[in-house]
């Protein structure tokens, strides 16, 4: 037998007990097995509260057993969190949360109770919190009736009722429950009144993602500092129920807007000759690289650089901030070309009257120029090269 109180052991002698009866050894035969009394085995068992098997592996970026016996043993010794997340290969932010709920009845952080609490948390079914609190559940209840989001609802709670674990929840549970009818369906509702959630593809492939597009974080310099005409930004102003569209194009330089017109439709082909014809005229110095969204509409971008001379470049998805001039530009064409209305009865004819009105006003990033002006001293500029 040791010669000193069991606590004071090495965690490796614990941790042979816990697997010997994991293994199915009996208490007092694994205590004799490790070189310690039935009693110490006991509290050991005691102070982990059970001993629980999970149901199915676990996945590696989960905290093992063996990790937080790591965890245990670095805290002994005195290492930081930060020091004890490098050596089980964990972010530190993991680690400390598990040392701060990974505490025993006693205070003291114990590998084993900590990991048979792991396993009854990932036990499921779980019941809904707002199913089996009719507190939280009219809590909820009410703040939705006043428009509150799940995220001010949550952090509310959390601000208000910090100590009480039964009223405090994360916004996922307020959306699943609002999905699947756990709330007042008359009159607690997302302000965006959707009422079923959206699907996600987070990690597929998309089939229609475009491909080899070239990402607009690789757009040359001279085209991010403006200083040069001929790097444009596109996209399509849609009509009454996405039947009609207009083409814009956007120079960065100089704001000079061109239209397309598109009679026969907007989807690739379409668009690809479209974009081919009526950007013919553009001298090719000033068919330098053009900016899109991943609209499907660009899916023949290849060809459309083959046809045109345009380098195609795409902005991040949802990043309408990266094309800025042109979503601009489109804001001052609604006022030509209302949303909700049919595009398909204007003219190029109607498209070029309203291209010049707009090249021929004045702008204060031009130094009240307009830019038709801009382009024009920029072409001659060119003619001199």
């Amino acid at each position: 037998m040791p010669k000193y109180p069991p606590n004071r052991l090495p965690l490796s002698v614990p941790k042979s007990y816990f697997e010997l009866r994991r293994g199915g050894l009996k208490g007092a035969a694994a205590a004799r097995r490790v070189g310690v009394s039935t009693s110490a085995g006991s509290v050991w068992f005691i102070k982990a509260g059970r001993m629980l098997l999970p149901d199915k592996p676990i996945d590696d970026r989960y905290l093992t057993q063996d990790d937080r016996i790591t965890i245990a043993e670095g805290l002994l010794a005195g290492r930081t969190p930060a020091v004890i997340a490098e050596e089980v290969g964990k972010h530190r932010s993991t680690v400390y949360r598990e040392i701060s709920r990974g505490r025993g009845p006693d205070g003291r952080y114990n590998p084993w109770w900590s990991h048979n609490q792991a396993i009854l948390r990932r036990r499921r079914p779980k019941p809904e919190k707002l199913q089996v609190n009719p507190e939280l559940r009219t809590f909820v209840n009410d703040k939705l009736k006043q428009r509150w989001s799940p995220q001010q609802i949550t952090r509310d709670l959390a601000r208000s009722r910090p100590d009480e674990p039964a009223m405090n929840l994360c916004p996922e549970t307020v959306y699943r429950a609002l999905y699947n009818g756990l709330l007042d369906k008359r009159a607690a509702r997302l302000r965006t009144r959707r009422t079923r959630r959206k699907k996600q593809r987070r990690g597929i492939p998309s089939k229609n993602a475009i491909p080899n597009m070239r990402p607009v974080h690789t757009r040359p310099r001279e085209a991010e500092e403006r200083q040069q005409a001929g790097h444009w930004e596109g996209d399509l102003i849609l009509g009454r129920a996405q039947n009609s569209a207009i083409g814009t194009l956007v120079d960065r330089a100089t704001r000079y807007t061109r239209l397309i017109h598109l009679p026969d439709g907007w989807k690739a082909p379409q668009l690809r000759d479209a974009l081919t014809a009526q950007t013919a005229d553009l001298p090719a110095s000033l068919r330098r690289t053009l900016t899109w969204d991943q609209g499907r509409e660009l899916y023949l971008h290849e060809e459309i650089e083959d046809l045109t001379g345009f380098h195609i470049y795409f902005c991040d998805p949802h990043s309408p901030w990266q094309r800025g001039t042109n979503e601009n530009t489109n804001g001052l064409l609604r006022e030509y070309f209302p949303k909700g209305t049919d595009l398909a009865r204007h003219t190029l004819r109607d498209l070029i009257q309203v291209e010049r009105q707009l090249n021929q006003r004045p702008r204060r990033i031009l130094g009240d120029r307009t830019p038709a002006e801009a382009m024009r001293r920029w072409s001659r500029e060119l003619a001199y090269r």
